[in-house]
């Protein structure tokens, strides 16, 4: 049997307010990566051993059918393993899309770096206000 359980250490995604400063929005990207970086190697776990359980339920079937038992255990275990052996390829998209979006938030954070900071860097090292937006368009 696994131990299953959810986890809630580390995990916590980035908040979703209406700061959309420089600094704010690379450490929403920033904890969305580690997020989806958590959530991969989780996922990878779950799909070891969700493997490694349906081959146990095949041997386990063979072992029912070797010790000459009723046929519908041998049917159930067979089912078992099939069920987890489908589960675990819905598992493995669900990694690889977890590792997908961990790539994203990454190039996202890189690219709004390269486009932003410049600009970031100049705001903030000025001591005058900038206007609100759309001060300039009355």
């Amino acid at each position: 049997m696994s131990n299953l359980a959810p986890t809630t250490g580390g995990g916590a995604a980035a908040q979703t307010d209406g700061d959309n400063r420089y600094k704010a929005v690379q450490q929403k990207l920033k904890t969305l990566e580690q997020a989806m970086d958590l959530a991969s190697n989780e996922l990878e776990q779950l799909l070891r051993g969700m493997r490694m359980n349906a081959q146990r339920s095949e041997g386990l079937a063979v072992d029912i059918a070797n010790a000459e038992l009723d046929r519908k255990f041998v049917e159930m275990t067979n089912q078992v393993s099939v069920a987890l052996g489908g589960a675990a390829v819905e598992v493995q998209k669900l990694h690889a899309t977890a590792q997908e979006v961990s790539g994203l938030a990454h190039d996202t954070r890189r690219t709004h770096a390269r486009l932003y900071e410049g600009l970031d860097t100049v705001r903030s090292g000025r001591p005058e206000r900038a206007p609100r937006p759309g001060f300039f368009a009355h």
